[in-house]
């Protein structure tokens, strides 16, 4: 039966709170490290989850089976995950560096097919391919899909992997990971618990490091992580963290840990949608027309992965009168 309209609403919250928040986080750089910005997205995010879920009654203890599994969880979907993306951000243009983060999908398609059974029959494969495609539509700058077009993998002439490319590619694997990770860690433990713990404890490794960095690599004082922000500034952090962390991640690994996890990353392509159109909104930024294809094309991705099974047997998309 299909999500009902409020369901689909919480279910697209995450990818537009993710969208948004990378458009607060960009002038956060200029002042503070990326190691920083990553783990005061994590920790305050972490800690307002673990109140919420004692507010709401929830603060069920872990159960001690899945314990291993969240410690799993906690190492590569916040530590790993941050940690690699901080590592990126400094080095990688927005465009090809989102491109690369939003191909995972395709990772967790592949990952529940081999560990859960997850059909993807040819209408999901073909989803799959617009919604890459229209990633690459909406990211990468048109002069380089034209030449590209034209002449190949020449066209970067050995530079993809020197600007952190790499780096952005290596944390959507890790993010995709970490998705079926969670799975295991909910097994018998609260969702909202679990994602909770895993960004406190993900949290700390890189609390310590964006701590002792500027200390081991340049001689500074204790304090020299601090970052060079005015209030402005720390209000997009607080955004960044309470909205695009703390909210966002609480309804992502809900929805992901249990149901269609392909149906549910193809949402992850509309999260470069939700970030142009924020641009669009508030810093009066134009679509060109490429990009207009891509939002096409990724809406388009995200309906045929969402009733790939409807498609491929050749059932009504939506409810007959004799159904209710």
């Amino acid at each position: 039966m299909p999500p009902s309209p409020l369901r689909w609403l919480l279910m697209l919250l995450p990818f537009a709170l993710w969208g948004t928040a990378m458009a607060a986080m960009r002038p956060l750089l200029d002042g503070g490290s990326p190691l920083l910005v990553a783990t005061l997205r994590l920790l305050p995010a972490g800690l307002v989850l673990w109140l919420a879920a004692r507010l709401l009654g929830r603060p069920g203890r872990i159960d001690p089976g899945d314990w291993p599994w969240l410690l799993l969880f906690s190492l590569v979907d916040a530590t790993l995950f941050q940690g690699l993306l901080a590592r990126g951000l400094g080095q990688t243009g927005a465009g090809l560096g989102s491109v690369l983060i939003d191909s995972q999908p395709l990772l967790v398609a592949l990952l529940a097919r081999w560990l859960f059974g997850e059909a993807i029959n040819p209408v999901g494969w073909l989803g799959l391919l617009l919604g890459l495609l229209g990633i690459l539509f909406l990211g990468l700058p048109a002069p380089l899909l034209k030449h590209w077009w034209l002449m190949g993998p020449a066209v970067l002439d050995g530079r993809a992997w020197s600007h952190g490319e790499l780096w952005m590619l290596a944390a959507a694997a890790a993010m995709a990971v970490g998705t079926v990770l969670c799975r295991y860690a909910t097994r018998r433990s609260d969702p909202l618990q679990v994602t909770a713990l895993h960004m406190l404890i993900g949290g700390l490794p890189l609390l310590l490091a964006t701590v002792l960095t500027p200390v081991l690599q340049e001689g500074a004082g204790w304090l020299a992580f601090l970052p060079a922000w005015d209030g402005v500034d720390w209000a997009l952090m607080a955004y960044a963290s309470l909205f695009g962390s703390a909210l966002a991640y609480g309804l992502f690994f809900w929805f992901a840990s249990s149901g269609d996890l392909t149906g549910f990353l193809a949402l992850t392509f509309l999260t470069p949608v939700f970030a142009l159109l924020c641009g669009l909104v508030l810093l009066d930024e134009h679509l060109r027309p490429l990009q207009w294809l891509g939002v096409a094309l990724a809406l388009v991705s995200v309906v045929l992965l969402n009733r790939r099974r409807e498609l491929w047997e050749g059932r009504p998309l939506l409810p007959t009168a004799a159904q209710f």
